[in-house]
Formats: structure tokens, C-alpha cells, sequence
């Protein structure tokens, strides 16, 4: 059975219990019966071979095993977008690719021309894809949804060290090699910021330059929120 779940809380005692839809689809969807062999993950690294043990409403017992499948770190710097999201479908499309990607954080991005708001709701939804999507591509960390932030609360919030660029067609081109991260920046994040389809104003555009963002373009065609974004993450990870 080659199906990926995900727990909520990691193995304790060589124990682990899917809850609620992971529980549902194990046993409704996959079928799964006690005995059967499944893979789980926690979201921090680690994914492990479990054996279904007991199955009960909402909820499956398993037996795991002592070691995990490998080991429980991600290589290389982390990549975080603050992004003024776009609406419906596209929202979940986007969440969907950049997770694949291994972008680590997610930030949605208030912007004066922003189209859509980061609700407590539509955090749960992009949650949920988050989980589905790790599930679908193997990837063992979940990549995180943070609160929404504006430009200048998310600049005061950066850790020391990191590394600040802002998409923007007035840019200098943002090539392959001019994207790689220096060694002495890969405890720190690369943070890049992406606004909405009517650009960012230029009181916006000035806020970033005062805190040191590089401004880069990512070529001559003007871009959707979700293809630029992907397009940034290729690029930096």
C-alpha cells in the first residue's frame, strides 16, 4: 500500500492514531484492513512504515515502526513568499505547486490593491491543500500558512540575515545563478515578495527598497500572482 497519511501528532511508544479524514479515507476510500502495511508522516521530516492495529470511528490505530524511512532534516536555506494572494482555484493551485516546490512559508501579503483576504477560513483551506500535497508528492515537512501580514509589519518581523527581493517588472532579471543562495546565507531565509496583478504602489515599492530588497524582474511578459510566484520559487530552491 503505497498511500502517504498524515498524523497530527507524532509516533510516541512505537503508537500513532490518524484522526478524522485521514482516518476516513484510510479505511473508506483506500479499504484499508488491520495488518495492512501504510506510510505516515508528521509534517516535520520524518515519515515512517505503519501497521494498521485497530480501526474505530474517525480513528485508526497503528503500530510504528521504531525508525524512521530517513532522516528527519531539510537541506539548504528556506525559501519564503509573502504573496498578495489571488482568489478561488488559483489560491489553491498556487498553495498546491509551491508546496510541491518545498517552498517553507507561505505569507499572505496585504497590499493596497490587493484582490483577496486571508481569512481564518481560507487559512484552514490552504492548510488542507498543503496536507494533500505532501501527501501526493512525498515531501515529509508541511509548508507553512502564516498570518497575513502588510509590507511594513512583515519587514519588521524578518529574522536578522535575510535575504529580501521583490518581484517587479522594472527589475533587474532574475537569472538561475544569480538566484543561488551564498554559504554564508543558508541559516537565514531567502524572502521574496510578490504583489497583486496591479503591481505594488509606489509608496509599497519604496517601503521595500528602505529595508534593502533587491527588486527583480522575471522577464518581459507580465505575470499572474500564482505563475510568479512559482516562477520565484523555481528559481531559488
Amino acid at each position: 500500500m503505497s498511500e502517504r497519511f498524515f498524523l497530527t501528532a507524532p509516533p510516541h511508544d512505537g503508537l500513532a492514531t490518524l484522526q478524522d479524514d485521514e482516518a476516513r479515507h484510510l479505511v473508506r476510500v483506500v479499504r484499508a484492513k488491520i495488518g495492512d502495511m501504510i506510510v505516515v508522516f508528521d509534517g516535520t521530516g520524518c515519515h515512517w512504515s505503519a501497521r494498521v492495529s485497530e480501526i474505530k470511528r474517525n480513528k485508526v490505530l497503528l503500530d510504528v515502526e521504531a525508525l524512521p524511512l530517513d532522516a528527519c532534516v531539510t537541506a539548504g536555506p528556506e525559501v519564503w513568499l509573502a504573496i498578495a494572494l489571488p482568489k478561488g482555484d488559483r489560491q489553491k493551485w498556487m498553495v498546491e505547486k509551491l508546496t510541491e516546490l518545498g517552498v517553507a512559508r507561505l505569507i499572505p501579503l496585504q497590499t493596497l490593491r490587493g484582490v483577496a483576504e486571508a481569512t481564518d477560513n481560507s487559512q484552514a483551506r490552504m492548510e488542507r491543500v498543503v496536507i494533500e500535497a505532501c501527501k501526493q508528492s512525498g515531501r515529509n515537512t508541511l509548508m507553512d500558512i502564516a498570518k497575513s501580514h502588510s509590507l511594513s509589519s512583515l519587514i519588521e518581523s524578518l529574522p536578522s540575515g535575510a535575504r529580501l527581493l521583490i518581484a517587479d517588472p522594472g527589475g533587474v532579471p532574475l537569472a538561475i545563478d544569480q538566484a543561488a543562495i551564498p554559504a554564508e546565507q543558508t541559516l537565514t531565509p531567502v524572502v521574496a515578495l510578490i504583489g497583486p496583478e496591479g503591481g505594488f504602489t509606489q509608496a509599497e515599492l519604496i517601503t521595500a527598497d528602505r529595508a534593502g530588497a533587491r527588486r527583480v524582474s522575471l522577464g518581459s511578459h507580465l505575470l499572474r500572482i500564482e505563475t510568479a510566484a512559482i516562477a520565484l520559487a523555481a528559481k531559488l530552491l
